[in-house]
């Protein structure tokens, strides 16, 4: 496996992982300059002394910061946030920084057990009830649908990290068969999301309601 560039940010990715997505759209919205290396994850290249000794869950994304080594997407996103961002993505009052770690939690739970999970049956065949992953995954986007029928991004009137974690998998969710049709206020906020400055896409995947 690769290693780090001392004088660089390294970031340990794999490119159809919506986790390491958040982490290179956080970089890319503040614009911090780093190095990407993609891990063999189906070599299992994760799995190996190497890259357990940054994670040892074995587990994509990690950013090796000048030797501040942080794995698991949401802690990179916290710690992008307050290396690079001041207040400006994750707001310091106690109010502002609840709302936040809601929706932080919202990406590790419901998001990952049905968009992302639902993503998982289609592209990689993971072997989830379907009709369960489903039903998970279109009353977690009703909430959120309704939520920002009020406001315009997750936490507020502003884009924090809330919105970069939960971003990748609802916008992806048609790959795992879940239809966004029904979610006008949900697709707007996507559009808002891709229309910050520096923006990047994460891959679409021929899968699901996108298979030819």
């Amino acid at each position: 496996m690769q290693t780090a560039q001392p004088s660089i940010l390294t970031f340990y990715s794999f490119p159809l992982s919506g986790h390491a997505h958040r982490v290179a759209l956080m970089l890319s919205l503040l614009d911090v300059p780093h190095w990407t290396i993609d891990v063999d994850l189906r070599g299992g290249e994760h799995k190996r002394p190497a890259f357990l000794a940054l994670n040892p869950f074995g587990q994509v994304p990690v950013i090796d910061d000048g030797g501040v080594v942080v794995a698991d997407s949401t802690a990179i996103l916290v710690y992008l946030a307050r290396r690079y961002g001041g207040q400006a993505w994750l707001p310091e009052d106690a109010v502002g920084a609840a709302a936040v770690q809601r929706w932080l939690s919202v990406a590790s739970g419901p998001l990952a057990a049905g968009p992302a999970a639902a993503r998982l049956v289609t592209l990689f065949g993971a072997p989830y009830d379907v009709d369960s992953t489903l039903a998970r995954a279109h009353a977690l986007l009703a909430v959120m649908d309704r939520e920002l029928a009020g406001r315009d991004f997750l936490a507020g009137a502003a884009p924090s990290i809330a919105d970069v974690a939960c971003y990748a998998y609802v916008a992806h969710a048609p790959e795992g068969n879940v239809s966004l049709d029904g979610y006008a206020a949900l697709r707007a906020w996507l559009r808002r999301i891709e229309g910050l400055p520096r923006f990047v896409p994460m891959a679409c995947s021929p899968v699901g309601l996108l298979a030819a």
